[in-house]
């Protein structure tokens, strides 16, 4: 509270805008201690040390208390205000992220089932009597907080840490708020805590300056510092023209490539509930061999939780909605003309306002001929139909991650022919010719006298084979064994060609070559409007479809269950930011684009990223997420659940995680196979452990990229002017505001409870809990069983 706000208090009453925000409203102060816990300052601040991330860290900080138990008594006879500093001190080096969940939990566990309810109904019923309460307490705010949150309070004087970067000092900010007289807890049972300002001057030792009081009250609510960054210009537009979403993209006709995807189902849901006005979205969907496209559709919107929302707002009149709002274009972006017809292509091509190509595979290190296909042959067949169009435009789905093997910070530029290794000469073009090329000769050479020979040995020798495997038996185990070699051979040689120009894994050598194709394209046809859009990591939502949904394994999920485990060291670069968006606002990012493609003012390239706008190092990600896991586990009654509570996951260097984690292990695991090979003994518990161990060593080596090398900072700055020349009456519906993102929040209570809900289920081999399956028919034909339906419901 500014000192300018405070008035002069009378007895037990203080006016100011401290308490709750209201100026001239009064207040009362209300001593937690006696009146309802009987809080001791050492307790919790034991708890928060013997839980601190590190094992070693602990045994030190009990160490810490111990020595100062000896010393306390002393102290706190003498003055208390140093005592309770220098017990303070033995949080130097925890993380405000860890105080605040473990002031939680130890309300949640500790002091809420021991609270006095005499005090608490007297408080509640100063409450009802309109009183402005302020919590007064010695301990730390990271516990009063969720206190003075289940009793409805706002506003409370505590103990405050400093911190530096988020991470404790061990120094306590003023005013140092000390613990009561020896006989405090002797004499003051009273339910009533109401204490005047005159009494808690003096037990605080404010009495030469009671002003202070004023100062330290706080809002109890948790804060975080929201990053503020001035835009001040939109150059692809006039000056001073504002972007209206809904203007721009009223009427307008889209053909959405990959709406079955993780993002792409987000943002056609999003479509469908924001822009009442916008045309018909056609969505490109393959058929499979016994599913029309139209069947695939219908059972996604049927089954998936993404349209749920959507369904309960219109009611029975859902699917009559989407058949208004919605066609399905059978095709494959993968093949030549996208594979439509060529009436819905003529068709389309003539009508359509704009291409969003959301396709594509996400697997990091797939068969080159999969990724190919989906990643560069798919936008080469793109980029064909928009040459076609009469008027359409073009966004691209990319990612941010087509920067490669490099560090420091990445601008949102397309270069032509890029390459991170920097290979002169490189011609993105001739490489995918020559990768098309390479596929075939793999493929020719499978059939070979000499790779035919090995795969017949194989098959031979296979353990457990028939010693009769002969004629067609064994035709048929050979020709097995050859897809096997093929997919095995090209997986190596697109993981192998990606890293030597310089991409982490196959995945973002085939981004990046389709990005080089869109760039030629732009180079021949300049007057065609296109945009990349590379969102960086993509993970659990904040509001829409609705607060927690995602989808799949192929980002973060899969390193975030294995820090859910007894696996303690992951080898990281601590300061290295790890990029995380939530998956709507990817979406609102591609509406505006989208809309700004339709004004004609879109720039080339747009990252959607939070690394500078609000970073969240590797350190804090690792630590979040243990903390997210953390609360689970607390919840739980097994001794499984709460041994996991003690392992918390850390960051190390490659060579501790090298030497004491799991290639360690698995070399151990190893020699003890070995060992007893000779004496015919099998341990299947021990073969079990060493395929665990593998499976995290090639797990941890999958994402080194991301989470060890490659320091990346991701410029948005595009997208960021975009959001500031909505209107305002836009602004809540279609902004694109990573910095309001308070990172402790979202991992704890939204994006770690998404992926154990949605995520986890997948990776342990079982599908996650599904909603109840609506019926949503979409054929045409289904018009008049749809209304009769309805009819019902409307009467």
């Amino acid at each position: 509270m500014e000192p300018s706000q405070a008035v002069t208090l009378n007895h037990n009453r203080a006016d100011g805008a401290g308490a709750a925000g209201v100026p001239g409203r009064p207040v009362t102060f209300w001593r937690v201690e006696g009146s309802l816990l009987n809080l001791t300052a050492v307790r919790p601040v034991g708890f928060f040390a013997w839980n601190a991330q590190s094992f070693l860290e602990r045994w030190a900080r009990r160490g810490g208390m111990g020595v100062l138990a000896a010393a306390r008594p002393f102290l706190y006879v003498t003055h208390r205000v140093v005592a309770t500093r220098l017990l303070h001190t033995v949080l130097r080096g925890v993380s405000k992220d860890r105080l605040d969940l473990l002031g939680e939990e130890y309300f949640e566990y500790v002091f809420k089932p021991h609270l006095k309810p005499a005090g608490v109904a007297k408080l509640r019923e100063a409450i009802a009597g309109g009183e402005r309460i302020v919590l007064v307490s010695q301990g730390l705010d990271h516990i009063m907080g969720p206190l003075s949150k289940h009793l409805g309070i706002e506003s409370l004087i505590a103990n405050r840490l400093e911190f530096r970067d988020g991470i404790a000092t061990g120094r306590l900010l003023e005013p140092v708020i000390r613990p009561r007289g020896a006989l405090a807890k002797l004499v003051s049972h009273r339910p009533d805590g109401r204490i005047s300002r005159e009494e808690l001057a003096r037990d605080l030792g404010f009495i030469r300056n009671p002003s202070i009081l004023n100062e330290a009250i706080r809002p109890a609510a948790r804060t975080t510092p929201r990053v503020t960054i001035p835009v001040v210009e939109f150059p692809q537009c006039s000056a001073g023209e504002q972007l209206s979403v809904r203007a721009s993209l009223a009427g307008k006709k889209i053909l959405l490539i990959g709406g079955t995807g993780f993002i792409g189902k987000v943002w056609l849901a999003n479509l469908l509930t924001d822009l009442s006005d916008i045309g018909r979205i056609s969505v490109l969907v393959r058929r499979n061999r016994s599913t029309t496209s139209l069947e695939r559709l219908q059972k996604m919107v049927e089954t998936s939780p993404v349209y749920g929302p959507l369904a309960k707002r219109h009611g029975a009149r859902f699917a009559a909605f989407l058949r208004e709002r919605v066609q399905i274009v059978e095709g494959d972006v993968t093949k030549p003309d996208l594979g439509m017809a060529p009436a819905a292509r003529a068709e389309l091509a003539g009508s359509l306002d704009l291409i969003v190509n959301s396709s594509g595979l996400t697997d990091f290190n797939p068969d080159l001929r999969d990724a190919l296909s989906s990643n560069v042959n798919a936008v080469a067949h793109v980029l064909e139909f928009l040459r076609e169009c009469r008027h359409a435009a073009l966004l691209h789905l990319s990612t941010c991650y087509v920067a490669g093997q490099r560090d420091g910070r990445i601008h949102e530029t397309a270069t032509p022919n890029y390459n991170p290794a920097g290979i002169a000469g490189f011609d993105a073009e001739k490489e995918w010719h020559s990768l098309e090329n390479f596929i075939r000769v793999t493929e020719v050479r499978s059939e070979s006298r000499e790779v035919a020979a090995e795969l017949r040995k194989q098959a031979l020798a296979k353990e457990h084979a028939a010693k009769d495997l002969r004629g067609v038996a064994l035709e048929n185990q050979v020709r097995k064994n050859r897809l096997r070699w093929i997919r095995q051979t090209l997986t190596e040689a697109g993981t192998r060609r990606a890293n030597e120009l310089g991409w982490p894994n196959t995945y973002t050598l085939t981004k990046s070559l389709a990005e080089s194709l869109i760039v030629n394209f732009t180079k021949q046809s300049p007057q065609t409007p296109v945009a990349i859009v590379r969102p960086a990591i993509v993970e659990s939502s904040i509001g829409q479809p609705f607060l927690g949904w995602n989808e799949g394994i192929n980002t973060s999920a899969s390193l975030s269950y294995l820090l859910g485990t007894y696996f303690r060291q992951l080898p990281t670069n601590e300061r290295k930011c790890l990029d995380i968006v939530p998956v709507d606002l990817v979406c609102r990012g591609m509406t505006l684009i989208s809309a700004a493609l339709m004004a004609r003012c879109n720039a080339p390239v747009y990252q959607i990223a939070s690394s500078v706008t609000n970073p969240c190092n590797m350190r804090r990600s690792i630590e979040l997420t243990g903390l997210g896991h953390r609360r689970h586990y607390r919840a739980q009654n097994g001794f499984g659940q709460r041994m996991k509570l003690k392992f918390d996951a850390i960051p190390v260097s490659k060579a501790r995680y090298e030497t004491l984690s799991a290639p360690a292990q698995k070399a151990i695991v190893q020699a003890i196979q070995r060992s007893v090979e000779p004496f015919g003994f099998q341990m299947p518990t021990l073969a079990r452990r060493e395929r665990e161990l593998d499976k995290v060593v090639k797990l941890i080596a999958l994402f080194e990229p991301f989470i060890l090398h490659n320091d990346h900072i991701f410029e948005a700055a595009n997208i960021e002017r975009l959001s500031a020349s909505l209107p305002p009456d836009e602004r809540p519906d279609f902004s694109y505001d990573v910095r309001a993102l308070d990172w402790w929040d979202y991992w704890i209570n939204v994006h770690i409870p998404a992926l154990r809900k949605w995520c986890y289920p997948l990776i342990e081999g079982h599908a996650p809990e599904a909603p109840p399956r609506r019926s949503v028919p979409l054929a045409p034909d289904s018009n008049a069983d749809d209304a009769r339906r309805a009819a019902p419901a409307a009467s």
